[in-house]
């Protein structure tokens, strides 16, 4: 049976020096219980943005001491299930999200989630779960888990779903996991400053990639990889996308710093994550065809 990471035991701040709520030997699989983004605290529509504690906003659960895990390492993450609830809440109103100031009153819906479709009034949304916040502890300084940055966190990349793997570099010993903000479907952009919140148990199974580092976290898939990048500025998070995929190309494919800079205008699709949290995230997509895995299965320890 999988380790078990309650989600009671959760945190609302990433930090150098989290206390871990578990420890696990890599390569292991794990469940992460998770509460939703708003605290769980939308029973119905009636209940707006207004009326929360925001003291109470994103919880994520852990964090987990990876033993081995050291300054250095990546930690590879891949999310083998996300289970979906029979509801979900979206919120909006006044001042949120990229439209705020065209609205003065809030909104609050449940959606029914049944038979792989969420229900939005007449509309059937394929459900597409993933997770919003996933990360560990920082270098140096304190994050919210509403912002993210080089550790990951509330990185709202939608490509983080079942069966991709996320590489996040690790800065303290352990790396301190921390996982939550499920959602059952979002789509880039997330405009409104709310996706389908759900709570959920997360399966994942945990691996360390010694002596190698990115930069920036990196999420993968079977189309590809995409670079990861969160700053104050989308323009700033675009540019450093950008720069981190055109670096890549030129290592990997032994390219002139001009010959990957256009390759990449030609092959890498330049994408936005998220436009609503303190830090906007950016991502620059690599296809598989361009550069196969971005670690090989043995690095990892996956299948």
């Amino acid at each position: 049976m999988n380790p078990i990471v309650q989600a009671e035991q959760h945190v609302y701040q990433f930090t150098p020096d989290m206390q871990k709520v578990s420890t696990v030997d890599p390569p292991v699989e794990i469940v992460f219980e998770t509460i939703d983004a708003l605290g769980g605290q939308i029973k119905t529509e009636k209940d707006v943005l207004t009326g929360l504690d925001f003291s109470r906003v994103n919880p994520a659960t852990g964090p987990v001491f990876i033993n081995g895990a050291q300054p250095g390492d990546m930690l590879a993450v891949k999310i083998k299930r996300i289970e979906l609830p029979k509801t979900g809440v979206i919120v909006t109103g006044k001042g949120m999200g990229v439209l705020g100031a065209e609205f003065e009153s809030y909104a609050t819906k449940v959606l029914r989630i049944e038979e792989g479709f969420v229900l939005f009034n007449n509309l059937k949304l394929p459900t597409s779960p993933m997770v919003g916040v996933i990360g560990v502890a920082p270098d140096s300084g304190t994050y919210e888990t509403g912002t993210a940055h080089r550790h990951g966190g509330n990185m709202d990349t939608k490509e983080i779903g079942e069966d991709a793997t996320v590489y996040l570099p690790v800065f303290q010993e352990g790396a301190l996991l921390v996982l939550g903000d499920v959602h059952a479907v979002m789509s880039d952009g997330e405009v409104c400053i709310s996706a389908c919140e759900i709570a959920s148990r997360v399966t994942v199974e945990i691996a360390v990639i010694k002596d190698v580092q990115s930069s920036w976290p990196v999420v993968e898939n079977e189309s590809g990889s995409s670079f990861i990048v969160s700053l104050p500025s989308i323009e700033e998070a675009l540019q450093e996308a950008t720069r981190q995929a055109v670096h890549f190309l030129a290592k990997r494919l032994k390219l002139s710093p001009e010959e990957a800079y256009m390759l990449a205008s030609l092959a890498v699709d330049i994408r936005i994550s998220q436009l609503v949290d303190p830090n906007k995230t950016a991502k620059a997509f690599l296809p598989r065809y361009l550069v196969g895995r971005f670690f090989s299965p043995g690095q990892t320890g996956h299948d």
